[in-house]
This record gives structure tokens, sequence and C-alpha cells, in this order.
């Protein structure tokens, strides 16, 4: 089975007392302790919410993990198909497709939907599975932006 979770907000980084989504993330997956990649691109993978993504999972059932652009020495493919679930975070969805397509990693993250990984994500990370998304990745400004097209359609998750 293909699933996508798409969230406007919630989780760990903005309800952190509320574990429900996160949860309900995990569960959709039948492993009893299902490998979750953490990708923070949107945020220039800043630390203190790769920190934030660790915190709540590593006290959950399952194995997380990050993938990082900025300081990396992996096979990003091999890394990715061997997760369960690949989590995307808010930021900048304009430059984290920018930087997905550059590495190749928009590819990759389409064989890992095909192959049955979950994709989930919150803003940025909702946005990037439809065809379009409204932005607001340039300061001041709501501009339509393609994306992966994964799904039909296009997702506005905070406006």
């Amino acid at each position: 089975m293909r699933q996508i979770i798409a969230m406007g907000g919630g989780g760990f980084s903005t309800e952190p007392e509320n574990p429900l989504l996160d949860k309900y993330i995990l569960a959709q997956s039948k492993k009893k302790s299902p490998k979750i990649c953490f990708i923070a691109n949107a945020s220039g993978d800043s630390q203190s919410y790769i920190m934030g993504f660790y915190n709540f999972f590593r006290k959950q059932k399952c194995i997380p993990s990050h993938l990082s652009f900025f300081n990396r020495g992996t096979d990003i493919e091999k890394f990715i198909l061997t997760q369960d679930i690949l989590y995307v975070g808010g930021g900048n969805t304009k430059n984290m497709l920018a930087l997905w397509k550059e590495w190749g990693l928009d590819k990759i993250i389409l064989k890992a939907y095909r192959k049955g990984i979950i994709l989930c994500g919150i803003s940025a990370g909702s946005i990037c599975w439809f065809e379009e998304g409204l932005t607001d990745s340039i300061p001041n400004q709501l501009n339509k932006l393609k994306c992966l097209g994964i799904l039909k359609g296009s997702n506005c998750p905070h406006f």
C-alpha cells in the first residue's frame, strides 16, 4: 500500500505536548520498530529542528535517522530506500525542491513511494507531494510553486 500523510501543522515541531499525529504516522507502518528518516532540507538542516525530531522519536518504538546534504557521507538512494517512513520538515519549499532536484532526491523519493515507503511531512513537507502548492518561500509573497506531482491537485497548508 502506498501512503502520503500531508500535514499543515502539529507534530513534534509545533505541538510537542500532543504526540497524536506522530504516533499515527508510526502506526501506519506495520513494522514493530519502523525506520523513520527526517528530511530537514527546507530548514537548511536546522540542528535544533533535527534534535527536536530525535528528542521525540528516540522515545518511540522506531529507529530514527535523518538525511543531510550539508554533512553527508552516504549513498543517498541506498539510505532512503532502506527506510520505512520519510518525514519531511517545514521551511522554504522552493529551496528544498531545488536542492532535491540538484541531488536527484526527487526521483529517489518517487522510487521510495513506489516501493511502499510512507511519505509524510508538515508545511513544506506537505506541499511537496502535490502537483503544485501555494508557498511563502519568497518573503511577503504567496506564489504558486510546481512540486513533485505524486498527488494530483494543489496544497496550501497554512492559508
